[in-house]
């Protein structure tokens, strides 16, 4: 439900930029517009980047609360503050009002993707981690699907009730979510890192199925969290860079979900609608629900596959790939041709390509692989620092696309191409040379792979047997001993000197 209600977020503001109702509000009226009216583009970039702005504060802090409280209390506070924005939305008419609204339930979308995505990670067996986070992206569609839909059908009702109706939606997801949660346990992981060994095995019982195989797997989780005491005293922010492992596993971890930024697609989402009004390509608001519904379509399918077949870099660099292409060729289409009804095609079946490539690989892969990267002691502040990038790259192309799309500006239109598939094929040669692979591998072998220092290209055959932790501890109590003698040799000579 967290991602549903991210998704219906992004679905409802992007739609609510091309209503009559809300320009006359926060617009202004412009007769060479096709719908009449129209947005500066400041307004515009600040209404859909300060919900991304919001999320990369929340993101960031989103370790130290993880921590201390726990991934469900955590979930909590985000739907307070869902609720408690969405009111200052509904109720205002003012542009700061507006803008503040938006910057809050931000907060609460980074919280919602964060903490949420976290629970999945430390709560799900290997083998149904991929297909979770994909069903995770499922939502996100369905709820983006969800906000488009009600946009086209309350876009042109006249006067303020054209987006308060979708607005009014917002608060379902909330309170169902703040009621559920009372019913579900917390993750084990968590609670075995805060040492609560009988509430961690209760939690395991209610997740699991097969109970004789849950003292098995609290006992790999409880080994792998003593390695990592051993191996580091504290577990802080500033840890995550400080040893060399945990410093590559951050910076994989952030480039991973940041693939998701450099694809463009936050441009396609915010400003999905905008775009196709201005671009004179048929029914901008029934194009989005067709573009969102083949997203959802795609997602299922991927959903069917990506535990059997899930090679997370061949995938995501075929869907970064997919992703560029059709950039360039609906950027050098609307070049030769701009505003005919030939191009308008060429640009909806490019955008069904290009969703099909996001959704289907990147979207899925991006998150999955961030999230599997991270080690179990630092898990909440790698993950979260991840997630922050992720959405300060979200950020920067919503804040940037209105300059470059919006006929009061620069007028690129769909000419923004040109921007985001070379950023695309710079992804693809970066997956190819750094981001391993770690399909159905364990949290603990994922731990052991990183422990041998292994190159991107040898993790897919590694075979995992435990060892490395141990001779790890092995050489780690050799050196201790070795610097105790010297220590004793050094204090007897001493002795003997005086």
């Amino acid at each position: 439900m967290s991602p549903f209600q991210y998704g219906i977020d992004f679905g409802l503001i992007g739609g609510l930029q091309a209503m009559p109702g809300f320009l006359e509000i926060y617009g202004h009226k412009d007769p060479t517009s096709p719908i009449g009216y129209n947005i500066s583009p400041g307004r515009q970039q600040l209404i859909s980047s300060l919900m991304t702005l919001g999320a990369f504060i929340s993101s960031s802090s989103a370790g130290i609360f993880a921590t201390w409280l726990g991934r469900i209390p955590c979930l909590w506070m985000a739907c307070a503050l869902c609720c408690a924005s969405n009111v200052i939305m509904m109720s205002t008419t003012n542009m700061h009002g507006l803008y503040a609204g938006r910057f809050l339930i931000g907060i609460a979308n980074g919280w919602y993707m964060t903490f949420s995505q976290l629970y999945i990670q430390e709560s799900s067996p290997a083998r149904y981690r991929g297909l979770l986070i994909a069903v995770f992206q499922f939502w996100t569609s369905i709820g983006t699907l969800i906000g488009t839909v009600v946009d086209n059908s309350t876009h042109s009702i006249p006067g303020r009730e054209s987006y308060l109706i979708p607005l009014g939606i917002i608060y379902i997801v909330p309170v169902f979510m703040a009621v559920g949660m009372f019913f579900i346990p917390e993750s084990p992981r968590w609670l075995l890192l805060q040492e609560k060994t009988d509430k961690a095995r209760k939690s395991l019982l209610w997740m699991r199925p097969n109970k004789d195989a849950v003292e098995a797997e609290m006992a790999d989780i409880q080994s792998a969290i003593y390695a990592e005491k051993e191996a580091a005293s504290s577990a802080s922010f500033i840890d995550i860079f400080k040893n060399p492992v945990d410093r590559r596993r951050t910076l994989l971890a952030v480039g991973a979900i940041s693939t998701q930024a450099a694809s463009g697609a936050m441009f396609m989402i915010a400003y999905g609608t905008y775009f196709f009004e201005m671009a004179h390509v048929g029914n901008a608001f029934q194009n989005t629900c067709i573009l969102t519904a083949v997203g959802v379509v795609v997602i299922i399918i991927n959903s069917c596959v990506i535990s059997k077949i899930g090679r997370r870099r061949v995938f995501l660099m075929i869907g970064m790939t997919v992703c560029a292409i059709s950039q360039f060729i609906v950027a050098a289409v609307y070049h030769v041709k701009p505003n005919t009804v030939g191009t308008g095609k060429v640009i909806i079946a490019m955008s069904v390509i290009y969703i099909c490539g996001y959704n289907g690989m990147v979207a899925t892969y991006a998150w999955l692989a961030g999230g599997e990267i991270p080690s179990q002691r630092l898990r909440s502040y790698t993950f979260g620092i991840a997630a922050a990038v992720g959405f300060a790259g979200a950020w920067l192309a919503t804040f940037t696309a209105p300059y470059f799309i919006n006929p009061d500006a620069l007028n690129w239109g769909p000419e923004y191409g040109w921007i985001w598939g070379p950023s695309c094929l710079i992804t693809v040669a970066w997956i190819w040379m750094y981001l391993p692979e770690i399909k159905n591998r364990t949290l603990e072998e994922i731990d052991e792979m990183f422990e041998a220092r292994l190159p991107a290209r040898k993790f897919r055959k590694y075979v995992c047997t435990g060892r490395h932790v141990s001779e790890e501890k092995l050489a780690r109590k050799s050196t201790e001993e070795q610097v105790w003698s010297s220590e004793k040799a050094v204090a007897e000579a001493a002795v003997h000197i005086e």
